[in-house]
């Protein structure tokens, strides 16, 4: 039997450890630095059908309808002042059994964590060293050692493997950009609602079927070393209220009022490609790349990476890497191109865009070829 250590228990590991769960070929531990995952975190994701399929595939079909919500369309909308541009009907990519959800983030980790042995996670182990060879030997936060077959890195954007592996290379590096996230309280919508402004956008979409509403903005914010690393800085209520009022002196939504549990987050993104010399050592989820959250993939691109993996393995491949770099390219010249066109500023070329929005979330052929090839695959 084959041993497998996990490593981070997030959306990417812990998908990954249920799929192990259906393949008694294989043992494996999972370690987490936290000494807990929150489940009482309340922010939203949403998961397209090419996530959906994966997840109803280790009982998500299951999960109460309650706690999800299934919007048809996504409504783009001018900040100022809320007038509609156009929509792009999301329903167009559903099937009877897999539809684009959305929900708690916290509601899909317990889920998840439902379907795996408690004692099959470890917490407050920090994975400090890497021995690599035939076999792979872990050194732990409490001096422990253990050794395995194989490495799965699932341990987020700041991957302590990866700077392990790779040293600085591994860091990933400020997009120059800080979201605002938080829940919003009386609003009124059936469907996600897309707002575009001068270097900011914003998300507002229900999590479930109980009038809650998830809110994310996306803000460009230029900031030097010293207040990436001041980590004060990000909980200071006045540095979250000026960040607010950037957006909100451009929106007629009345945000200070409306927005609850407000964090703010600076964005980072990877640098490039890293692909481990070892054989054994996997990186998937956000520990392999992290893209700009403008196409709403992160959460999905997690699941598909881990089952990318299990697939690999059971068919003693060796075309993880290949396909995922491959599919990860599809991802971040979506996403880097929506967050050029929704942060436009210039008055002639928000006009001009508004424009080709119009025209494109109409063709069918642009809509199959930029969202289909992603949402179907």
């Amino acid at each position: 039997m084959k041993k497998i250590a996990i490593i981070g228990a997030g959306i990417s590991g812990l998908f990954f450890a249920n799929l192990l769960e259906k393949n008694k070929f294989y043992s494996y531990k999972i370690f987490e630095r936290k000494n807990s995952i929150d489940l009482n975190d309340g922010y939203g994701i949403q998961l397209s059908v090419n996530s959906i399929k994966l997840l109803n595939n280790i009982g998500f079909s299951k999960f109460s309808k309650s706690q999800l919500y299934f919007p048809k369309k996504v409504n783009f909308l001018n900040a100022h002042d809320s007038k509609k541009i156009c929509d792009i009907d999301l329903s167009k990519f559903n099937d009877e059994n897999n539809r684009y959800t959305t929900l708690k983030r916290s509601n899909l980790i317990k889920f998840l964590l439902d379907g795996i042995p408690k004692d099959k996670l470890t917490f407050n182990c920090e994975l400090k060293g890497i021995k690599q060879g035939d076999k792979i030997s872990l050194l732990f936060s409490d001096k422990k050692t253990d050794e395995f077959d194989y490495l799965v890195s699932a341990d987020g954007i700041y991957s302590k493997t990866k700077q392990i592996l790779f040293k600085t290379e591994g860091l990933p590096e400020y997009f120059d950009t800080i979201a605002l996230r938080g829940t919003i309280r009386d609003f009124n919508s059936s469907d996600i609602s897309l707002y575009l402004g001068s270097n900011f956008h914003f998300v507002i979409y229900p999590v479930n079927q109980n009038n809650e509403f998830n809110f994310i903005a996306i803000i460009r914010k230029g900031l030097i070393k010293k207040e990436i690393n001041n980590t004060d800085l990000l909980e200071d209520y006045n540095f979250k209220k000026n960040l607010l009022n950037q957006i909100s002196t451009k929106s007629n939504l009345n945000l200070f009022s409306q927005l609850e549990k407000i964090k703010c987050f600076p964005i980072f993104v990877s640098k490039r490609f890293q692909i481990p010399h070892s054989n054994n050592i996997f990186l998937t989820g956000d520990a392999f790349y992290s893209f700009p959250p403008s196409f709403a993939q992160g959460a999905s691109q997690s699941i598909e990476s881990a089952n990318e993996l299990i697939n690999d393995l059971q068919n003693n491949a060796s075309s993880y890497y290949e396909k995922r770099v491959s599919r990860t390219k599809q991802i971040i010249s979506r996403s880097k191109f929506n967050l050029f066109a929704f942060h436009l500023s210039n008055p002639l070329n928000i006009f001009l865009r508004n424009i080709f929005l119009k025209y494109l979330s109409k063709n069918k052929k642009f809509l199959e070829s930029y969202l289909g090839k992603v949402y179907n695959n």
